[in-house]
């Protein structure tokens, strides 16, 4: 089953002489000097930008970048993804002076055949975000088609994802959001087994329905960072300072129940590397954690032999979904159990497993660890790769027309 289904795709449109009004997804990490740290976002969109130069196709591309909250905020201009976008385009890409308006329009009209334009930060208009009709209008009219090829933002019904198709009904998906529905797809629809789904990060109730729905498919479920402390809370365990989700504990302990009756193998970790303050030159200690987690103590990675457990169950894995650091990866003693994991995906690739990483930080880590090359694919969006998983329909995906 395609995910993508009968949806217009990109390449039933006609691109010739055509303003292509495209959404891509650049909201990318700047660094000090506000040059693009992390270019993965802007290389996914490529494919679907240069098929629609090289078609005879006006590009006329937009994006939000952070929360500018409806200001002007200068450091949150797009500006340095407009120049990444040139470099590896390898032609000129205009950045507009803002994404509508009677400028932008002049800007727009005056395009050639084969050129790019980058419209300035949605974001910096409030009425992106609300979805408004008026707004929706003033984008169509720098388009005579629509192409939506941002994932990352396909969760939320803005004016940029889903309104402005409305307006500008002869409207496709891109290029990276086909990619992106067929490996989460697959996933869900009869994933090769054994499957196993790896789960991080700080929250776990953001991730409850997800665990839910996967528990109906996969064969082991591995879980690591701090939602990994509710569900030691939830069987008993003492862990002092920890961060522990308290109103999570009773969903978590019906995830438990789930998992007995499916028989589904529930891997938590079994010691964890403690500290009583988080940086990096704070004294750590390893613990076996049926001992518990002394007060004033903080369990901030998972230890080296729950790191040679989890290793082990995904190097005989066909199929890996991971979503969330194992453990406070930033900070260089809390970041063992998450590069370790990174290198168990990688291993299981090569040996011919099929391995996703959702988007967010368990995509960063990927970058972080240099193994991002090695793995089958690595979602652009955390929140949309999540709802998808979740089973819930995704409005930029549900919003265009199937094929005639």
């Amino acid at each position: 089953m395609s995910y993508w289904g009968q949806k217009t795709f990109l390449e039933d449109l006609n691109f010739r002489g055509q303003r292509s009004l495209t959404r891509v997804d650049f909201n990318v990490p700047l660094d000090a000097q506000q040059q693009v740290s992390d270019n993965h976002r802007v290389m996914q969109a490529l494919p679907t930008i240069r098929h629609i130069v090289e078609q005879g196709g006006r590009a006329v591309l937009m994006s939000h970048l952070g929360r500018p909250g409806g200001e002007q905020v200068s450091e949150l201009s797009l500006r340095p993804a407009a120049e990444e976008l040139s470099q590896l385009l390898g032609t000129p890409v205009t950045l507009a002076p803002d994404c509508v308006g009677a400028e932008v329009e002049a800007q727009v009209q005056a395009l050639q055949d084969g050129e790019v334009v980058l419209l300035e930060n949605l974001r910096y208009h409030k009425a992106e975000t609300k979805n408004d009709p008026e707004f929706c209008r003033q984008l169509a009219k720098l388009g005579d088609v629509y192409v939506n090829d941002a994932f990352g933002t396909a969760h939320r019904a803005h004016a940029s994802t889903a309104g402005v198709v409305k307006f500008l009904p002869n409207a496709a998906l891109g290029y990276l959001i086909r990619k992106e529905l067929d490996f989460l797809g697959g996933l869900l629809e009869n994933p090769e087994q054994p499957y196993v789904a790896i789960l991080g990060g700080a929250k776990i109730s953001d991730k409850l329905k997800v665990i839910e729905n996967l528990m109906k498919r996969v064969q082991a479920l591995v879980i690591g960072g701090g939602m990994a402390n509710t569900f030691l809370a939830a069987q008993g365990f003492t862990l002092g300072d920890s961060l522990v989700d308290a109103e999570s504990l009773d969903p978590v302990a019906e995830l438990l129940e789930q998992a007995r009756n499916r028989g589904v193998q529930l891997y938590l970790p079994t010691d964890g590397v403690l500290a009583q303050v988080l940086k990096a030159d704070a004294e750590t200690k390893t613990v076996a954690l049926p001992d518990g987690v002394p007060e004033g103590w903080k369990l901030l990675d998972i230890g080296p032999q729950t790191l040679a457990a989890y290793k082990s169950v995904v190097q005989n894995a066909k199929t890996v979904f991971w979503n969330g650091p194992l453990g406070v990866f930033e900070i260089l003693p809390f970041a063992a159990g998450t590069v370790g994991v990174a290198q168990a995906l990688a291993q299981a690739t090569a040996t011919g497993a099929v391995t996703v990483v959702g988007g967010g930080d368990s995509a960063a880590a990927m970058q972080q660890s240099g193994l991002a090359e090695q793995i089958s694919h690595i979602s652009t969006g955390g929140g949309a790769s999540l709802e998808f998983l979740e089973g819930r329909e995704l409005p930029g995906v549900t919003v265009i027309p199937d094929r005639n």
